[in-house]
């Protein structure tokens, strides 16, 4: 029978070696101002996103991000995904630009129609009859009708240069729904940056999404991703407290879910230094269901704990702890592995929109399961050791009214 309690330092130790590492980089992040360690996307920092496919196929994320630096951006970043589109990502700029005034509707001033004055006719000699002339009034007089006034209805083609009335319709709003907006931005500052990559690397064939975030809604997502964690962990510490009626038991599943966000945290921060690699607004729900899945299978060793402390009563805690792991040891592997293989073939197959997100859970769950079966128990069996020595040390120690009598 394998003795995991028994080994339970090696297993300690093995997880201080990968979470020490990450701890490191993950400090790196306020010393060095975020050039270093976690690497946030504009979801948490603020900013523009831009995805855009050139016409030239050979242009490369090298050269767009040159022209970029060139124009006043030297923070952005690019990558150029499979299907030929270069996902950007600028400091927050005006996607709108200057409203131009409305242009004044020509009015049409009615002239009065003139009216026909009498002229004396010619005068005739005697026997002739004179022809009648046409009545002035059998002509129509001409009407002043206004000019039809032509209004520009906005469209999202760009004005052409030069011209004083350019439709506030070009100007793009912001959408982060892909698709959203699939024409080229010609005003404000997006337009400027549009104008310059079109003139040095060739037209612009496509747009897949525009959008910007401001930082005061970039702050409430920090706030609002703090509370969710810290509210989730309290609330599953109080509720396995509850349920076995033993606050080590939820104390040693929270310090578990600790080891699993360290080392997903951990393991991002070094990928962010080393990689650019980003954490994005999906992370914080890949780091709930990494919790979540983590504590479930910390509850089923509980459990078993629980039931084979009344089956096998009187013996040592260490032992009843290790059957229980050992029994429980097939479910938690099986299940974790069918998971690891779903997640591994969404990494490979299923685009970048979700990379970083499938990343967090595959590294989150195979963290969650390893620490469910070799931390969270083995340190339930040390809180306990240690409270079982000293009720003894307290219970073998004489009082000293006793020894005196």
């Amino acid at each position: 029978m394998f003795d995991i309690i028994g080994k339970r330092r090696w297993f300690f130790a093995f997880s201080l070696l990968i979470t020490i590492p990450g701890l490191i980089f993950i400090l790196l992040t306020p010393l060095t101002g975020g050039k270093e360690g976690l690497k946030f996307s504009i979801d948490y920092t603020g900013g523009t996103t831009w995805s855009i496919k050139f016409a030239n196929p050979g242009v490369t994320a090298e050269q767009v991000r040159a022209q970029l630096v060139t124009l006043g951006q030297p923070d952005a970043t690019v990558a150029k995904t499979g299907t030929g589109f270069f996902d950007i990502r600028l400091s927050k700029l005006d996607l709108r630009g200057t409203e131009p005034s409305p242009t004044p509707i020509p009015t049409v001033v009615a002239t009065p129609t003139p009216v026909p004055t009498a002229t004396p006719g010619p005068t005739l000699a005697p026997g002739q009859t004179a022809t009648p002339a046409p009545s002035p009034s059998a002509t129509p007089a001409p009407t002043a009708s206004p000019a039809p006034t032509t209004t520009s209805a906005p469209t999202a083609s760009p004005a052409p240069s030069g011209s004083p009335a350019a439709s506030p319709g070009a100007s793009p709003s912001a959408s982060p729904i892909p698709g959203a907006i699939t024409q080229v931005p010609t005003e404000g500052e997006i337009g400027r940056i549009a104008t310059a990559l079109q003139t040095a690397l060739g037209p612009i064939s496509g747009q897949a999404s525009l959008s910007s975030i401001g930082a005061v809604v970039s702050t409430d997502l920090i706030n609002q991703a703090i509370v969710l964690i810290l509210v989730g962990s309290l609330g599953i510490l109080g509720w396995i407290t509850l349920r076995f009626r033993d606050v080590k038991m939820g104390v040693t599943a929270l310090i578990a879910l600790l080891h699993d966000v360290i080392v997903v945290l951990g393991i991002f921060a070094i990928l962010g230094t080393l990689f650019d690699v980003q954490i994005d607004g999906l992370f914080v729900t890949a780091m709930l269901t990494v919790i979540g899945f983590s504590v479930h299978d910390t509850i089923v060793v509980f459990d078993r704990v629980r039931e084979n402390r009344v089956r096998h009563a009187g013996e040592p805690f260490a032992e009843i702890v290790n059957h229980s792991l050992l029994q429980t040891f097939g479910r938690s592997v099986t299940t974790s592995f069918t998971v690891v293989l779903t997640l591994t073939a969404l990494l490979l197959f299923g685009g970048s929109a979700t990379e970083e997100f499938v990343l967090a859970l595959l590294i989150g769950i195979i963290s969650g399961t390893y620490s469910s079966i070799f931390n969270a128990s083995p340190l339930l069996v040390v809180w306990q050791e240690w409270e079982d020595r000293k009720r003894g040390r307290l219970s073998g120690t004489p009082s000293p009214r006793r020894a005196s009598a």
